[in-house]
């Protein structure tokens, strides 16, 4: 106990010593103090950084691309046709960045190690990797099936869960060696308010977002030392592609609004200015988080939202 108390006495309370700076890294601002941005503006560029989004062809995905490129990034585009791309890549073209389109289908087990190592042959490597696709059990015609668990058939499970869960390990898993060599690092996974709050009639969705949740935490414990951040954007009910069964009915987007306290639909360029964020310098001593962007649908109200207002002895001031 004497000799423990003595090694205490020798050590000092704080250390003056500077910051070790991790070899090849000077420049980041995850893991280096003293080389954050010299404008607030400044702080929410990407200036040169080589970016793969996925599910970049439309809604949230295409919204990220743009907003990526006007931020000064060159973009890798993926999604399951090269056709599909075109439209995104030439905006990204036309805002003076680079595009490159890099097909991948996510439902085969190969299509993130192809997309990883095409991208980064592309654009001489990867600092941000956006992954954005994702999916909800389809019919034939491309409408969601959405069933209780026990009516969800095996295969709508299945599908759902190599998309939008065994796609984002494998592509974070490809990405790494990519990431680690970069001085800006940093992964931003497409999860959704479904993963953080019940969500009947979607349960194979919601397990998934709930997993990637948990994705992101883990990645972000275990890569911080590498200077590797790792979060998750969590989108409310958005308008796009994927929702417009439920934006264009009238009674259903009604009901489902109510339950929004900000009462309206998030549009898919609000997603992308918050991954946006994300991948910033910005957010650089932010790693590990889920941002819920759900209007406060995931607040709790303890079941008293809407109910009249008590009557006030005041009323009449």
């Amino acid at each position: 106990m004497g000799q423990r108390a003595a090694h205490l006495e020798r050590r000092p309370r704080h250390s003056h010593r500077p910051h070790r700076r991790i070899p090849g890294k000077e420049r980041t601002v995850n893991s280096t103090p003293g080389t954050l941005p010299a404008t607030t503006a400044e702080a929410f560029r990407l200036d040169g950084a080589r970016a793969l989004v996925t599910g970049a062809s439309r809604g949230i995905g295409r919204a990220v691309a743009l907003a990526f490129a006007d931020a000064g990034a060159d973009l890798a585009l993926s999604a399951r046709s090269e056709e599909a791309l075109r439209d995104t890549a030439a905006e990204v073209t036309r805002r003076g960045r680079k595009a490159v389109p890099v097909p991948g289908d996510f439902t085969k087990a190969t299509a993130a190690g192809a997309v990883v190592d095409e991208a980064a042959a592309a654009l001489g490597g990867l600092d941000v990797v956006v992954h954005n696709a994702g999916i909800l059990p389809s019919g034939p015609d491309g409408a969601p099936r959405l069933a209780p668990l026990q009516h969800t058939r095996q295969e709508d499970w299945d599908s759902v869960v190599t998309v939008n869960l065994n796609a984002s390990a494998a592509l974070c898993r490809h990405a790494h060696p990519h990431l680690a060599a970069s001085p800006r690092a940093n992964v931003v996974l497409m999860s959704s308010v479904a993963g953080a709050v019940g969500t009947p009639m979607m349960e194979a969705y919601a397990a998934t977002k709930a997993a990637q949740i948990s994705l992101a935490r883990s990645l972000a414990a275990g890569w911080a030392r590498e200077g590797i951040r790792v979060n998750a954007l969590c989108p409310g009910w958005t308008r796009t592609d994927m929702t417009s069964f439920a934006s264009h009915t009238a009674p259903l987007s009604d009901w489902l609004m109510a339950h929004v306290p900000l009462g309206r639909w998030a549009e898919p360029e609000e997603a992308a200015w918050a991954a946006l964020y994300l991948a910033s310098p910005a957010a650089a001593f932010l790693t590990g988080q889920a941002l819920l962007l759900d209007g406060g649908l995931s607040v709790p109200d303890g079941g008293l939202a809407g109910i009249p207002k008590p009557a006030s002895p005041f009323a009449e001031v």
